[in-house]
């Protein structure tokens, strides 16, 4: 059963209304980055752009998000957890787009604010069981489930930072989370989740338009942690609860795109005896980079992986896990086929190297041909987080 129509009004109007807010205060948000010294400034090969760029901008977002989550979204205990913890979230990541703040208590901070958000009630109490063949469909936490539920947070929370590379790529991920969340919460008449992912997505929306490419501001860590602390936290609240048989799969598609990167890096590095949490330039997105694609190209390619995971998981939970890999397979083969064709036009990464022996400089390939600049704010670019 889906939304009446007054609620559906609601989840139309906070999205405007947080749109609004974030747009209307990134330029001052940016005025006051320059002030404060919160400008990120080009200094080694994993950042794409030329000058200095403020970030903190994703104070906006938050802006947006909280304004309109104080007027729409009724205050129960756990709306009020996840407030908390998204303001010690976006204090710390004021003061790292500042100070470039170490990565150890930059996490030890991150773990108080899911300390908080989940003793305020957001808590995975049960997930079901990937065992199709075993006669318990899901999983009681019981003693596990503090711990794992923090471990989601803060695991999610650092996973939209490390996609923070190019020029958009982590607002609009987390903007397709985001609606995808929320038409999942309409589709089964979760209004309050439903509320607060409209919100979460305006301050998104009311954002892209000074961080698309080339980028005005960056939302530095302020914006991509709060994304994902807001993001893991509300799925607590409906994805895990409202779904026993599929909530195992839903928030891994909603959210693909990020825990693959990161997942991917934690073991890329480990097999190379590197340090997980050290930086370096093998993201995907830099990957798509390095095959000639430039920064607009390589965005719109990540924005479609992400929307494919979002509908397959709005198809799960509608239409059952069958129709939803069908779904998902046709969908991947018809991207990968789009991949191929856009690879025919990009200049392979051989004849770039060779341009750069004859004099080019070795990171103009990292470049959009336009000049645009990487979102350097990420959380490789201001201090790589677990």
């Amino acid at each position: 059963m889906t939304m009446e129509l007054p609620v559906i009004a609601r989840v139309a109007i906070a999205l405007v209304a947080a749109f609004l807010i974030a747009f209307i205060t990134t330029p001052l948000v940016k005025s006051l980055a320059e002030k404060v010294g919160a400008v990120d400034v080009p200094k080694d090969n994993r950042r794409m752009h030329k000058t200095p760029i403020p970030r903190m901008g994703g104070l906006a977002i938050f802006l947006g998000f909280l304004l309109s989550t104080l007027i729409f979204v009724p205050l129960t205990t756990p709306v009020r957890g996840m407030l908390l913890g998204s303001v010690i979230i976006v204090v710390l990541g004021i003061l790292d787009d500042i100070y470039a703040l170490p990565a150890l208590p930059k996490l030890i901070v991150q773990i108080v604010a899911a300390l908080v958000a989940v003793l305020h009630g957001n808590v995975i109490q049960v997930l079901s069981n990937p065992n199709i063949f075993s006669d318990n469909p899901y999983w009681v936490l019981g003693g596990l489930a503090i711990p794992i539920s923090v471990l989601w947070i803060v695991g999610i929370t650092n996973a939209v930072n490390l996609i923070d590379g190019l020029d958009g790529l982590a607002v609009g991920v987390a903007t397709i989370s985001s609606m995808t969340m929320l038409v999942i919460a309409m589709l089964v008449s979760d209004g309050m989740v439903a509320l607060m992912m409209a919100a979460l997505a305006g301050g998104c929306i009311g954002f892209i338009p000074y961080n698309h490419n080339p980028a005005k501001i960056f939302m530095g860590d302020t914006g991509s942690t709060f994304l994902g602390f807001v993001l893991a936290t509300v799925s607590i609240q409906g994805l895990f609860k409202f779904y026993t048989i599929i909530s195992f799969a839903v928030p891994f598609l909603m959210l693909g795109l990020p825990l693959f990167d990161t997942c991917f890096a934690i073991l890329r590095r480990i097999s190379k005896g590197q340090n997980p949490m050290a930086p370096d330039r093998s993201h995907v997105h830099h990957r798509l980079i390095d095959m000639g694609f430039n920064q607009k190209q390589a965005v719109a390619i990540l924005y479609v992986i992400s929307g494919i995971l979002g509908l397959s998981a709005v198809v799960l939970t509608t239409s059952g896990a069958l129709k939803a890999m069908i779904l998902l397979c046709a969908l991947g083969l018809a991207g990968l086929i789009a991949v191929k064709i856009s690879m025919g036009h990009a200049e392979p990464k051989e004849e770039k190297k060779e341009a750069a022996d004859n004099g080019a400089e070795s990171h103009d390939h990292l470049r959009d041909p336009s000049g645009s600049s990487e979102d350097g704010s990420s959380g490789e670019g201001a201090g790589e987080q677990t």
